[in-house]
């Protein structure tokens, strides 16, 4: 305020996880003023476009590196008229602030006016901005999600979390996602103590803290199940031995006790006498099991355990798919993962697992308040729900994932005409991504209906321009770019079969010319070339492996009437392909040669 900051200002605020950034936030908010965050990893076009879209007056920065970074582009920025750095020491002869200084200034001006943050408070409405968060855009350039304090407030309300001041979260996920932050702000009104970490000293801090709920992301439970697994292969072959038989009995365990309870996805047998018999099995085999189950878990499983801390009771999965894998080897063990479902433009979360709806394979119910339907992305038909008042109408039928509630954005910061096509008037918004509803009233995500590309560490890519500059290669007639939920982007293509006749090579069926590993290899160095000079594609992450596709995508088939992509379509009748591709996650030998 002693600034000049009015209510409503955009105030950009590059930086990572420390606790400066909370500072940072609290004294934005006490001025009712706007926080547009980023973190470090931030590319000068990004910075460059957020802070001219969004008017930012004040930015405030992480380290001195960054200080340097933002000297370089302030021209870009007329309205930029303070820069705070919110740790280190401002070099000589730069005009920044350090974040004492401002802490100084601060006190000067509440003396001077103490009545000034209480007028601000009395000023503020519930749909006054919160945030802006620029997320990626289908043109390239990022968009910004308005969110206001309501709907922040709504998801502090709602969200299904049973945290206390005796609770120690350990923060890893940047806390300028949205997912994260609301985390945070969740975690800060339970008076939670939280520790900050990173990918690098996670191992040591997981035993230091013993956090008892974490907010998590794919890649880290990833990352954690591969190092249990490698050291489970290079324990004595007696260890071995004892965590399998420990591991089986558990999978036996909490199979049964997942029946009993009603949290397949498969639903119980219809007939009363099938359904009774079939309880009774599993009833048996639970009292069976629960012996051995007992000593192996408190004899074996809880040492696998203490690897996470010892005292983590769950934790929340967000920002990707959680893979089956991965989720039915932590449940096994004993540590809940509870997978939750949301966007930046929902703040983020709209469903998460809860006690009694633990279904492995969703994302459980949607969470109190919210409102959700699926609806057929052909013929705009409501599949579910199909009656109201009726739990069970329309389960399991595929279709677009449409919610409405308290937590639903503003709209788009500047941009009527792509809110509008995303959210209703009557507040219904549109996610983009295919879903059902199980017979349990949990959702389960199927895959996308819009081309955004969530790749396993987060990041948002938009296909379509990267397609389109792939499509300009001499020998490319069509490509498709993949890798949703995965560490990297892949490419199926079809090859030109005019240009290579064209050219003077012999006319071969396009089955032959996909087969010829000449042809891939020339194919391959011309998206190499193209992924070197994107032109207007801008920034994104590199293609990591390519097949070749022995039909052409034809309308009606793979392509719409206006020859779009139908990405959905792709992906199923590919499925095998696409395997094969994202085999290469982990490439031995023979397919790391094939990749280079």
């Amino acid at each position: 305020m002693a600034l000049g900051v009015q209510p409503g200002d955009a105030i950009g605020v590059i930086s990572d996880n420390r606790v400066e950034w909370h500072i940072a936030e609290t004294g934005i908010q006490l001025c009712a003023a706007v926080n547009t965050p980023r973190g470090t990893d931030v590319t000068d076009e990004e910075w460059r476009y957020i802070f001219s879209h969004a008017s930012v007056q004040v930015a405030m920065v992480e380290t001195p590196q960054e200080l340097k970074r933002l000297n370089r582009l302030r021209a870009d920025w007329p309205a930029l008229k303070e820069v705070i750095l919110l740790h280190g020491d401002v070099p000589p002869g730069d005009a920044a602030r350090t974040l004492a200084d401002c802490e100084a200034l601060g006190a000067d001006y509440l003396s001077a006016h103490p009545d000034a943050i209480a007028g601000r408070e009395k000023a503020l409405h519930p749909d006054d901005l919160f945030t802006l968060i620029y997320t990626s855009g289908t043109t390239g350039h990022p968009k910004g999600v308005m969110l206001t304090h309501a709907q922040m407030m709504s998801q502090i309300r709602n969200v299904p979390l049973e945290l206390n001041c005796t609770d120690r979260v350990l923060s890893i996920l940047p806390i300028w996602h949205i997912f994260e932050r609301m985390f945070e702000v969740f975690t800060l009104s339970r008076g939670v103590c939280t520790y900050y970490t990173s990918i690098r000293t996670l191992g040591d801090d997981l035993q230091n803290v013993e956090p008892t709920f974490m907010g998590s992301a794919p890649r880290l439970w990833e990352s954690l199940h591969h190092r249990i697994v490698q050291g489970i292969q290079r324990a004595h072959p007696l260890r071995r031995l004892l965590f399998h038989t420990a591991y089986g009995l558990s999978r036996w365990y909490r199979a049964s006790l997942t029946a009993m309870r009603g949290e397949t996805l498969s639903p119980p047998p219809a007939r009363w006498w099938v359904r009774g018999a079939w309880q009774a099995m599993h009833a048996l085999r639970w009292l069976c099991v629960l012996p051995g189950y007992g000593f192996f878990n408190a004899a074996v499983l809880e040492a696998v355990r203490q690897k996470a801390g010892g005292c983590l009771k769950a934790t929340i999965s967000g920002g990707g798919a959680l893979p089956p894998s991965i989720d039915a080897f932590f449940r096994t063990i004993g540590i809940d993962v509870l997978e939750g479902y949301g966007l930046t433009e929902t703040c983020p979360v709209l469903a998460v697992r809860v006690a009694g709806k633990k279904v492995r394979g969703t994302v459980g119910p949607v969470i109190p308040e919210t409102e959700l339907r699926i609806v057929d992305i052909e013929t705009n038909e409501i599949l579910y729900p199909v009656a109201p008042g009726s739990s069970t109408a329309g389960t399991d039928q595929k279709g677009e994932i449409q919610v409405r509630g308290p937590q639903v954005m503003k709209g788009y910061f500047k941009d009527p005409e792509l809110t509008r096509t995303v959210l209703a008037e009557d507040g219904w918004f549109r996610t983009g991504d295919l879903g059902a509803v199980t017979w349990q009233g949990c959702l389960r995500i199927l895959g996308r209906c819009k081309s955004t590309i969530v790749l396993l560490n987060g990041e948002n890519v938009e296909p379509e321009p990267i397609e389109a500059r792939l499509r300009q290669c001499p020998h490319i007639e069509n490509v498709a770019v993949m890798g949703q939920d995965r560490k990297h982007l892949y490419a199926l293509v079809v090859p030109d079969e005019k240009a290579f006749r064209a050219e003077g090579h012999p006319a071969r069926p396009l089955a032959e010319l996909a087969a010829d590993q000449e042809v891939h290899r020339l194919i391959w160095d011309e998206i190499r070339e193209a992924q070197r000079h994107p032109g207007d594609t801008g920034r994104h992450p590199a293609i990591h492996a390519i097949r070749l596709l022995p039909e052409p995508f034809t309308r009606g088939a793979e392509l719409t009437n206006l020859f779009k992509l139908k990405r959905h379509v792709v992906e199923t009748k590919y499925a095998d392909v696409l395997a094969e591709l994202y085999a290469l996650e982990n490439p031995g030998p023979t397919q790391r040669k094939e990749r280079r």
